[in-house]
């Protein structure tokens, strides 16, 4: 079973992006961020035709999220717990049924945080501490769990190309890092770092001052794994060569291949 994760920057400015991608990579289930548009403006049709379902959690002109699927949800929820006056689309989550039991992937799109003197950086701390409260919950169920998305979380000096001009940066920050260990201290598995140590393992560029053709980039895109799922993983890749497209995302997919057998 193949999962992914890609912050599209805008579905219906990538939907032919995501439409080939689709078709050359074939994933099961897929988490998308920052698709931009209410549910009911979602372009689904095209995706629908390739054989997935789709489920969304939608906001005009910003953020949202949305996970499609080669098999039916049996449930799906909106929105992460915890501040019922946060209206932001950040969060989906979706279960699907395995031989072996089912597999939960929450689909999320983590607040940046910047900038850091702004009312937008305890936001995101507070929006990660409710993660952290979610993902510790979860976890009791001890089945297959997947949060996979746009992190907004550089965890480590490897992840970036030049650690020191990002030291204060809402991404990198010291407690920004420290909560997203925390994450992982429950028992969840960052997925690349289960199978590589190698630095230069980026999922964004910025557009500005040619970051792509530099490879000035930065991993804030994961995907988390509890035990239940981090005992299936056989391979983890990123598909850098979807930036090289004409007008893309500046972010790229990651996936996850599990060994799970869909029902």
């Amino acid at each position: 079973m193949r999962i992914a994760t890609w912050n599209v920057n805008s579905i219906r400015q990538r939907l032919d992006h995501l439409l080939t991608w689709l078709r050359d990579s074939a994933p099961d289930i897929v988490c998308l961020q920052e698709t931009k548009c209410l549910d009911e403006a979602f372009p689904r049709e095209g995706i629908e035709a390739l054989g997935y379902n789709v489920v969304t959690h939608g906001q005009k002109g910003f953020n949202g999220v949305a996970l499609l699927s080669k098999y039916q949800f049996d449930e799906a929820q909106p929105r992460l717990l915890g501040d019922d006056e946060d209206v932001q689309a950040r969060f989906v989550e979706g279960v699907v049924s395995l031989k072996s039991g089912v597999i939960r992937v929450a689909c999320l799109y983590l607040p940046n945080g910047n900038p850091v003197g702004s009312e937008k950086y305890p936001y995101k701390l507070k929006w990660m501490s409710r993660l952290l409260e979610y993902s510790r919950q979860r976890l009791k169920t001890e089945e297959p769990l997947v949060l996979a998305g746009d992190f907004n979380v550089i965890p480590a000096p490897a992840d970036v190309h030049n650690p020191a001009a990002w030291v204060n940066d809402a991404l990198f920050r010291p407690q920004t890092r420290e909560s997203f260990q925390t994450l992982l201290g429950l028992g969840l598995t960052d997925a690349l770092r289960a199978v590589t140590d190698e630095p230069g393992q980026y999922t964004f560029w910025d557009y500005q001052a040619g970051a792509w053709q530099k490879n000035w980039g930065l991993r804030i895109d994961h995907l988390l794994l509890s035990p239940q799922a981090s005992d299936r993983l056989t391979g983890v890749g990123i598909d850098k060569h979807v930036r090289t497209w004409e007008k893309p995302s500046d972010h790229v997919p990651v996936w996850i291949d599990l060994d799970l057998e869909a029902a």
